[in-house]
């Protein structure tokens, strides 16, 4: 899950606002929509499938095994949990030419590494190869489409920072792009009413959500009336009372942590889930005071020309695409073209002798080397973790303590008419979505109006509806049934948004995903750096760790990290190493 998209809107919109003491609360409450997960288990097929049919390049040696069934289902899953596979390998693979990089994982990361690396860094990197154990790309992001639906399952928008218009363009989606009205109200469940938050601060005089003294407070506690900050890594929960106060944490923050993270705040590093939020007050005393600075510093620095190919969003909105979100991981992957192995299960890594690696794969045509001279992990840190345990236990160990608590996303839809009248617009159900904060009795975390907000998921008269339910701080959904997981959905629903006497929904998607979001939680960084630090240590040049739970869970933060990393991959390679 990930219900809201993105925490680079919540800090955009706080380092913006809290300018203006009066709109501080503001900034805390922008976010764009309800969404993200990664997990291991068989998934449905999206609604397009690349073939992964292709000539065997020579860079790669095969072995069949004669025990080996042909059954391609048998390489659903992404990992080998014991001791390596020793299958027969030729004695002829230092004769084979080494690849510039294996990307393993074709989720999002793994995919939007190896087009930017095709992209940006071709003259370096030029010979890449993704791998993926699942008979799809994708990874975490999953459009279904069926009975003149269509919903997702996985992440369900994006905001269109340029690095992720930049990513659009560049694989030819741009005429499919769609997005947001940016007008549309959002709003947060509180005392049974569901409560817009503003949009602007012309919007303050009708911004009830919070109380006069919460919205003193928070602006107080903005400008650096407030406590010091403690010697302590302070927890989102911690920083937000201290800095801004108890409303704006139980009304806006928590409710908003739920949405990105499926989280528990109070076990949430502020500094690793809301890096940008946490050094404004570092760096400029407070939270207002580091925004005025960050200003000042942009203004001061010279702005690259943009880039006149991209599109240019209206105001703060989110998007996807025509078809859903599947179609960048599949539109990527057709351009990338044979370079993306489907069904490959990665079974060891070694290092080789001319400094860089060998990898061994399970295929549907038998086992399969690849020579490469660097590698760069996409998947699961525990996945990582079991990959890499042979090679190095200390970053093993470490890439196994961040955790993933399930979620489930549940579709459903209901007749128009049994949508409450006072939650019409116009005759219309308008908006974003709403979030539930925990204390407010409901067990669902929060709901995304799909059919409005992107054009054509509903059939004519009906409402789409994509619930999210779970997380950190209710793992007990792992022992519900599908239907009493829809019976929840329908009975908070009843309480806010659609007529109690309205007929039962109809369920199109009941996802749930046992390892859904890494949790950013107090000590991340520490233990991250602890991993990269057991490779750097233990030799292994040339590999890098990439995904969710190193750049943030939002798809876009997946996808502007991913030009870091390739940046760091060609970095690596242009030193000369193996020439």
């Amino acid at each position: 899950m990930t219900p809201i998209d993105d925490n680079n809107y919540v800090e955009t919109k706080i380092k913006r606002i809290t300018l203006c003491p009066n709109t501080t609360m503001t900034s805390l409450t922008h976010h764009p929509s309800l969404h993200h997960h990664r997990t291991c288990s068989s998934l449905p097929a999206p609604i397009s499938r690349r073939s992964s049919t292709s000539k065997t390049p020579n860079y790669l040696t095969t072995h069949t095994s004669p025990n080996q069934k042909r059954n391609r289902s048998r390489f659903n899953c992404s990992i080998a949990n014991n001791a390596p596979i020793t299958p027969p390998i030729s004695n002829d693979l230092k004769s084979q030419p080494l690849l510039d990089c294996v990307v393993v994982g074709a989720g999002i990361s793994g995919l939007c590494i190896a087009q930017a690396l095709a992209t940006k860094h071709a003259g370096v990197c030029s010979d890449v190869v993704v791998t993926e154990a699942r008979d799809r790309v994708g990874g975490n992001i999953l459009t279904v489409e069926r009975d003149g639906y269509l919903w997702e399952e996985g992440p369900n928008s994006f905001q269109p920072s340029d690095p992720m218009l930049t990513m659009v363009v560049d694989s030819g989606l741009k005429d499919d792009l769609v997005l947001g009205d940016p007008t549309a109200p959002r709003f947060v469940l509180w005392g049974g009413d569901l409560k817009p938050v503003p949009s602007s601060p012309a919007d303050l005089p009708f911004f009830d959500l919070l109380s006069f003294p919460g919205k003193l407070r928070a602006g107080f506690g903005a400008l650096g009336f407030r406590p010091s900050p403690p010697d302590h890594e302070e927890s989102i929960e911690e920083f937000v009372r201290r800095n801004l106060g108890d409303e704006v944490f139980e009304r806006l923050i928590e409710p908003f942590c739920s949405g990105v993270y499926a989280g528990d705040p109070s076990k949430l590093s502020m500094k690793a889930a809301f890096g940008k939020v946490w050094n404004l007050e570092k760096k400029g005393g407070s939270i207002i005071g580091g925004a005025i600075k960050a200003i000042q510093a942009k203004n001061n620095s010279p702005k690259p020309p943009r880039d006149p190919r991209l599109p240019k969003p209206k105001g703060q909105t989110v998007g996807s695409f025509r078809k859903g979100q599947a179609m960048l991981p599949n539109a990527i992957s057709e351009r990338l073209g044979s370079k993306v192995k489907l069904s490959w299960k990665l079974i060891s890594i070694s290092k080789s002798e001319n400094s860089g690696y060998s990898l061994t794969y399970e295929t549907p045509n038998g086992f399969a080397s690849l020579q490469t001279k660097t590698i760069v992990m996409t998947v699961p840190s525990y996945v990582a973790s079991d990959l890499l345990r042979p090679l190095s236990l200390e970053a093993a160990e470490a890439l196994s303590k961040f955790y993933y608590p399930p979620v489930a996303a549940v579709s459903v839809s209901y007749p128009k008419e049994a949508i409450r009248a006072d939650r019409l617009i116009d005759g219309e159900l308008k908006g974003f979505g709403q979030l539930h904060p925990r204390s407010q009795g409901v067990e669902t975390l929060g709901t995304i109006y799909s059919s409005s907000l992107f054009p054509n998921r509903a059939p004519p008269g009906r409402v789409l509806l994509l619930n999210y339910i779970g997380g950190a701080t209710n793992p007990g959904i792992l022992s519900k049934t599908e239907g009493q997981l829809v019976e929840a959905v329908d009975r908070d629903l009843r309480k806010m948004l659609i007529n109690s006497k309205a007929g039962d929904p109809l369920t199109l998607g009941v996802k749930v995903w046992p390892r859904a979001i890494p949790q950013f939680l107090i000590g991340h960084f520490d233990i991250l750096d602890a991993a990269k630090f057991a490779l750097s240590e233990g030799g292994f040049r040339g590999m890098f760790l990439g995904g969710n739970y190193v750049s943030g869970v939002a798809l876009g933060r997946c996808v502007e990290s991913a030009y870091d990393v390739a940046a760091d991959v060609s970095s690596f390679l242009s030193r000369g190493v193996y020439k």
